[in-house]
């Protein structure tokens, strides 16, 4: 049995199990469920049918005026500004939506590093209704598990790839990589590095995407040395930083795909005797508070992580309400702040 609000319901069937037997999409099957009028007869005879032979339960409607839901909201860490701006966009969504929020700093971790089931199980044990994962990687039992006892959750900014039918909300990384390049290639730049994420990591794979679009475009050869991948640690990038500093033709730019290792990529530059942005010229990305502190203030790219998330507890409500989002995938804009760490190089010659 799976508590959900004050009621409790057998596991049955999902709707993406209903959608395939009656051979229509997971938004169509779902719009049935709710009563939407925009279905073709036939259609609708099709899910009420595979609805009843499955014995499909419907949840009960999310009605935050008459029950206070309850909602998780796991993140990675507590102690950085990042996890700050998610808790803040979700504090505020949820007050506007009549929601309580339970925050969990990580899930319990296997000896592999992932998430164990056992904090799954405590989520039916205090009734949430949902749940919102940030920058969660989570194991193919444990979506299983999610859908299984029809627990609605939203991703934001997932790790990997979700599978099908996932919903996640992220930013437009590769457009922000794209941006923070032609930036630099506007000022004069040719020689521009990228101190980037982890390699397998959705939104750090997205963003060295835009920086070799933006290169290309400007016809402008990619140097593959000038790819360091720092796992967005800042004392890696520190190290990354010195080895771009050590190459026969070192960068004049440098795009860092985080405003927490830009502060590593500074360090390296200031043992080095180098001044930003005379010597270097850097842009960070996510506009953290830290882009305003430290000196010079960093030129960087928004990731509205506010935003997101308010967006994500938006569509979990919706999908406690059984209503399906039409896509699975939400990505809002970034857009560069120009501070002053950015200036034309002093030199300028071909990698």
């Amino acid at each position: 049995m799976v508590r959900t609000g004050s009621a409790s319901v057998a596991a049955g069937p999902t709707l993406a199990v209903v959608a395939r037997e009656a051979g229509v999409s997971v938004p169509t099957a779902s719009k049935v469920v709710n009563g939407r009028e925009d279905v073709a007869p036939e259609t609708r005879r099709r899910v009420t049918e595979a609805l009843d032979r499955l014995g499909y339960v419907r949840r009960p409607r999310f009605d935050a005026a008459k029950t206070p839901g309850l909602v998780d909201l796991v993140v990675h860490s507590l102690d950085t500004s990042w996890s700050g701006a998610v808790l803040h966009g979700v504090e505020a969504a949820a007050h506007d939506a009549g929601l309580e929020v339970v925050v969990s700093a990580g899930l319990t971790r296997t000896r592999g590093g992932r998430p164990e089931r056992g904090w799954l199980d405590k989520l039916t044990a205090r009734g949430s209704s949902g749940v919102l994962f940030n920058l969660a990687e989570l194991t193919a039992s444990q979506y299983a598990w999610l859908e299984q006892h029809r627990i609605p959750f939203v991703m934001i900014d997932p790790v990997l790839e979700p599978p099908p039918g996932v919903v996640s909300v992220g930013a437009a990384n590769w457009h922000g990589g794209v941006t923070a390049t032609e930036h630099l290639l506007a000022l004069g730049h040719e020689r521009i590095a990228v101190v980037a994420g982890h390699q397998r990591k959705m939104c750090s794979n997205a963003r060295v995407a835009g920086y070799r679009s933006a290169l290309a475009s400007a016809g402008i050869r990619h140097c593959p040395e000038y790819v360091r991948h720092a796992g967005f640690d800042e004392s890696v990038a520190h190290r990354r930083m010195l080895e771009l500093l050590d190459l026969r033709e070192p960068p004049t730019a440098v795009f860092v795909c985080s405003d927490r290792m830009a502060l590593g990529v500074y360090q390296a530059l200031a043992e080095r005797g180098l001044s930003v942005p005379d010597d270097m010229s850097v842009v960070g990305f996510d506009d953290l508070p830290e882009a305003r502190w430290i000196s010079p203030a960093l030129t960087t790219v928004r990731q509205p992580l506010s935003e997101m998330a308010a967006t994500a507890l938006r569509l979990l409500v919706r999908m406690m309400d059984g209503d399906l989002p039409e896509s699975t995938r939400t990505e809002l804009s970034t857009r560069l702040v120009e501070r002053s760490s950015t200036a034309g190089p002093r030199y300028r010659s071909p990698c």
